[in-house]
């Protein structure tokens, strides 16, 4: 017997290690095929990723040539490393960002510089000793000073990064000056090596095939109005489906960012750090616009503002779809026709907004029409023919529901039950004045609380005949809330064209922007590609 489970138990072991390396071979078998797709997939979402990794990979190349030649390196020296480094630094993804960074590297290398050899004049006549403790107050007054300004919001904002390399390159000439005796010679190859590098990096950001800040930052506003729309359009219609909405819900919880509702306004809540960046980078950016003005990239900033107030009321009534308590579908179909007009009417509004910005023109006068008016109008008709859903038809059913639960709070427990019975109870006003007086007298009581608080829920949720359609008076609330917030976004998009100079609509032409016509074209993705501080 022993030796016959102990032959089975091996054979297990075996088909178990047979298992396991089937597995891993497989797995093994298909990792190129998952690398390459993911490769493919990075390259097809944005293009522009591609020809900026090729513009990377020839920059280094450049600029190693000052290593790599030996002409070149005798007049240079081991100092041509730093113009490596710098490319690897400076050179971001956008043109904006790519100025903001090596401009501020320059600016930083060459504050510092000056100022170094300003303090290394000075140390010099004061002998070999007040030297050193002069070279030590000078570092520890400007580290501290420079640190300090730091902390300033408009330095913090736009000259971090040149502070921190304004740092690093005045603690590095000015203490290495004590012992070498040739620094002023080092910094000048090390400020000309730094400015071949800057000069590569701007010369493939902003002259071969640039990606511009300020129209990733256009575009993306474009998608987030885009995106509402579809979201909004999409919540309508799960609402008002013949189906159930909570049929699905716990598989749909699941694919929660494949939800078209969801990814319409998680774009839009997601978007406060790069606008921000985005806009602080196109600020860097030369005009390359029809006049040579400054662009309001700030309005930009204000108007993503406005449109996540605007999608918080979004999210909101994609919590009226995942809500436990729901209207039933008959009470839905009667306001059915009211509430996908308005919302027709508020995603015409915000697509008509997005192709404004598009195509750089002003919004149609008449944006907030009648039709959206007339839609409102329809649906507080319906609501107001149907009074009984909301108000409660009977005021006697609340009174002996209240009759009711006056009875079970003077019903005592008996014991080994944890149920309360409702054998006997008055449904008169008289039974409802004797609980108050009884429940004013044994206030102190525990376990009048405790038999009380589960027998009032359970006789409110069976008792109240208005309850089923609250959860529709908190989904009509909310649209007619899109409507308020929606004129914010109308204003912010009228001062964003004024300030911008936007084309004049032609008079005698009319926009017609309709439902159908909205794109299916993926949001691109748009990284902010933030400067890190970077220490060489």
């Amino acid at each position: 017997m022993e030796m016959d489970k102990n032959q089975v138990c091996s054979e297990e072991k075996h088909s178990l290690k047979n298992m396991v390396s089937r597995l891993f071979v497989e797995k093994l078998r298909s990792l190129p095929g998952r690398v390459w797709r993911q490769i493919w997939k990075v390259g097809h979402d944005d293009p522009r990723r591609v020809m900026h990794s090729l513009k990377v990979g020839l920059s280094l190349t450049l600029v190693s040539l000052l290593y790599l030649t030996e002409s070149l390196y005798k007049g240079i020296g081991q100092d041509a490393i730093w113009a490596v480094m710098t490319v690897v630094v400076v050179l971001e993804f956008t043109a904006g960002a790519t100025l903001c960074k090596g401009l501020n590297r320059g600016l930083g290398t060459l504050c510092a510089g000056s100022l170094a050899f300003l303090i290394e004049y000075i140390a010099h006549e004061s002998g070999h000793v007040f030297r050193a403790i002069f070279i030590g107050i000078a570092v520890f007054l400007i580290g501290a000073a420079a640190t300090y300004l730091r902390f300033f919001p408009y330095v913090k904002k736009n000259y971090d990064y040149g502070v921190v390399i304004f740092l690093l390159t005045f603690n590095l000439i000015t203490v290495s000056s004590y012992r070498v005796h040739n620094v002023q010679h080092i910094a000048h190859d090390r400020f000309y090596t730094i400015a071949i590098g800057c000069g590569v990096c701007l010369i493939m950001s902003l002259l071969i095939l640039p990606n511009w800040s300020g129209e990733d930052l256009h575009n993306l506003t474009v998608c987030k109005l885009e995106g509402l729309a579809r979201s909004i359009e999409a919540c309508i219609n799960e609402y008002f489906r013949d189906s159930e909405i909570n049929e699905d819900r716990s598989s749909s919880s699941s694919s929660e960012e494949e939800d078209p509702i969801y990814k319409g306004y998680k774009v839009v809540l997601d978007s406060k750090s790069t606008d921000e960046t985005l806009a602080l980078h196109a600020s860097w950016e030369p005009r390359h616009s029809r006049h040579c003005y400054r662009y309001p990239w700030q309005q930009y900033v204000k108007l993503g503002d406005t449109l996540r107030h605007f999608a918080y009321a979004a999210v909101a009534l994609h919590g009226c779809l995942q809500s436990e308590i729901q209207t039933p579908r008959t009470v839905r179909a009667l306001f059915k026709k009211p509430c996908v007009r308005v919302a027709e009417e508020v995603v015409s509004v915000l697509m008509e907004l997005a192709d404004s910005i598009r195509k750089q023109r002003h919004c149609s006068p008449g944006l907030l029409s009648d039709n959206l008016h007339e839609a409102l109008q329809d649906l507080n008709n319906a609501i107001k023919s149907q009074p009984r859903l909301f108000l409660g038809s009977n005021r006697s059913q609340t009174t002996n529901m209240l009759a009711v639960a006056a009875a079970a709070a003077n019903q005592k427990p008996t014991k080994g039950s944890n149920q309360t019975s409702l054998s006997s109870y008055k449904t008169d006003t008289s039974a409802l004045l004797e609980w108050r007086t009884k429940r004013v007298a044994n206030q102190s009581k525990e376990s009048d609380r405790k038999s009380l608080r589960p027998q009032l829920s359970k006789i409110a949720l069976t008792s109240l005949e208005f309850s089923e359609a609250l959860p529709f008076a908190a989904f009509s609330s909310l649209l007619l809330e899109m409507v308020v917030r929606l004129e914010l976004v109308i204003e912010q998009v009228e001062e964003l064209g004024r300030m911008a100079n936007f084309k004049e609509l032609k008079p005698g032409v009319e926009v017609v922007v309709t439902c159908d016509a909205m794109p299916t074209k993926k949001t691109r993705e748009v990284q902010p590609h933030l400067g890190s501080h970077d220490i060489e």
